[in-house]
């Protein structure tokens, strides 16, 4: 499965969020190689694999600037996806029960759905928008994904926005 980060175009030093700052969703495989190392290096430190920085990135083979210089600006996806509102587009078949079915999946994953917005079937699929609260979901971003598209009836399903 492919993993997806977040990116922030903060500028260095700058710590606090403001309404200017933008975020990217970026596939695991086309980052650059300092990027993914960065997050290693966290992900070592946040499970107290290593003690020190510099513990971290001599494990990972990363310089410490290079460490310093993102590691503020980088972010799996699962990591800040609790408490967030994700918004997802899904192409469905035109058929009865369709939508109810993944509506109900999503609650079952304790997902509160927000908003709903569904077009007039063309061609036999209808897209719909749905923005789903996800603070008491135990499964990440990612996952509930993979079950959408899993899901019979359902064609396409991709995370469009979160905030």
């Amino acid at each position: 499965m492919e993993r997806i980060f977040t990116l922030s175009d903060k500028k260095k030093g700058d710590t606090k969020p403001n309404e200017h700052e933008r975020y990217y969703l970026v596939r695991e495989d086309i980052l650059p190689e300092a990027l993914l190392k960065t997050v290693q290096a966290k992900e070592l430190l946040a499970r107290g694999k290593v003690r020190t920085i510099h513990e971290a990135v001599e494990q990972v083979e990363l310089s410490r600037s290079a460490f310093y210089k993102y590691k503020d600006g980088i972010f799996p996806l699962s990591k800040l996806d609790r408490e967030r509102i994700v918004t997802i587009s899904m192409d469905l078949e035109h058929r009865s029960g369709i939508l109810s079915k993944v509506l109900a999946m999503i609650a079952g994953l304790e997902g509160n759905v927000l908003t709903i917005h569904q077009t007039i079937p063309l061609q036999g699929i209808a897209n719909v928008v749905i923005s789903v609260e996800t603070s008491l979901m135990e499964e990440n971003v990612a996952f509930v994904l993979e079950m959408l598209r899993a899901q019979e009836g359902v064609s396409r399903a991709a995370l469009v926005g979160q905030g």
